[in-house]
């Protein structure tokens, strides 16, 4: 075919038809998006490892324990029962662990809250203490133990392998990529994202460019190179920034300082950042996962309702996918507002039996926060929806000869 016909796309349904110009537009928007984020990553990298350098430099959150202070395991080997009507233990024997230190010809005793023994730590169960050396100690023979946290390495461990067995199980070699892909994701957000809003990075620009990244490996890795992957790409970055300039307007306009919770706090002492920057980074962040289902979701049923009706209009299929992208919408905005229910559900049990109207209580910086990123990442999510669909709706077209090419 001459250049101004259509080519058939290698997307794996060889029915469809996409003109040279949609997939020159395509692959060129998503050119400038990745030469964006590789300019992005190179400007933002951060120096060095900020931890060790505020150490070096004497930085108040540097340190999580002070010198000298060390966590060792220990096998627990007896467990006196919790004091009833009290808090922490008083001394009087109850409430408490005795705590074999692993390393150690030593068994100590130590009081734990009670809610610790509620949660049924048992003779045999491991757990980590805080050792503290005594001003008088010598040699760091002499110190004092105290209950710092239950082992639970080995549930989390347990539930990982069955994670990863049951999503290969069921989803094969996608299942496989896809974990690599959140691997991936994972270390990008460890390994640069945080090191670079720690190093003063612009938040939001951090966000774009790491959440740009990401999209760009984890779609490619787990859908395969296709065009119809590339649309789902494209409608992603569209929602990101279309979330990331709603969570922007919408955290100047409601006044949030991006100081919640105690983390917020200590976090404040590591040095100058902008918090409300970093909570339009978190908007981004978390709207990502939802944001990707939906648009590969979108994509792939336009590309399949083109293979099944390939001389169709490009507005009957827009219209014909928007009806799954409806149902699609409606599905994942319960998932969004459910998971933060689940996460704040203390939260929201404390401000129930408050003394004060809800709608008085909307208005708090930790309420507001997630109502703000609850609904900006959902408004995200909503619009992304409409412009995947639109998207892939115009790149694959319709055969040639019912277009008269």
């Amino acid at each position: 075919m001459g250049g101004g016909h259509a080519h058939r796309a290698t997307s794996g349904i060889d029915r469809i038809e996409v003109g040279a110009t949609a997939r020159v537009a395509l692959l060129a928007g998503l050119g400038v998006a990745l030469v964006a984020t590789l300019v992005g990553l190179v400007v933002w990298w951060p120096p060095g490892d900020v931890a060790d350098q505020a150490a070096e430099s004497g930085g108040p959150a540097a340190q999580f324990a002070a010198d000298g202070v060390t966590f060792p395991s220990g096998e627990v080997v007896s467990v006196a029962p919790r004091c009833p009507g009290k808090g922490l233990p008083d001394g009087s024997g109850c409430s408490t662990l005795e705590v074999e230190v692993e390393g150690e010809d030593l068994t100590v005793q130590v009081a734990v809250p009670p809610e610790v023994l509620d949660s049924g730590v048992a003779e045999g169960d491991q757990v980590e203490l805080l050792r503290t050396p005594t001003p008088d100690a010598v040699d760091g023979a002499e110190a004092s133990y105290s209950y710092f946290a239950t082992d639970r390495d080995g549930t989390m461990l347990w539930l990982l392998l069955f994670f990863v067995i049951v999503v290969v199980a069921i989803a094969r070699w996608r299942g496989l990529f896809a974990l690599f892909g959140l691997a991936f994701g994972g270390l990008v957000i460890w390994w640069w994202v945080l090191p670079a809003l720690l190093d003063g990075a612009p938040g939001v620009g951090v966000a774009l460019t790491g959440a740009s990244m990401i999209m760009f490996v984890v779609l490619y890795t787990t859908h395969g190179f296709s065009l119809r992957t590339s649309t789902a790409l494209a409608g992603t970055l569209l929602g990101i920034l279309l979330t990331a300039g709603l969570g922007v307007i919408a955290i100047g306009n409601a006044h949030l300082t991006g100081i919640s919770d105690e983390a917020g706090a200590i976090l404040a002492t590591f040095g100058e950042l902008d918090f409300q920057a970093l909570l339009g980074c978190a908007l981004v962040i978390a709207g990502l996962g939802v944001l990707n289902d939906v648009t590969i979701t979108q994509a792939s049923a336009v590309w399949e309702l083109r293979a099944a009706s390939p001389g169709a209009s490009r507005t009957e299929i827009f219209n014909r996918a928007m009806r799954i992208g409806r149902d699609h919408i409606a599905s994942t905005i319960y998932t969004i507002v459910f998971a933060y229910v689940g996460t704040a559900l203390i939260l929201l049990m404390v401000l129930r039996v408050y003394d004060r109207p809800l709608i008085d209580l909307l208005s708090t910086e930790q309420l507001a926060e997630e109502v703000v990123r609850t609904l900006v990442t959902s408004i995200g999510l909503v619009l992304a929806v409409p412009v995947t669909t639109g998207l892939a709706a115009l790149i694959a077209s319709p055969r040639p000869h019912e277009v008269g090419t």
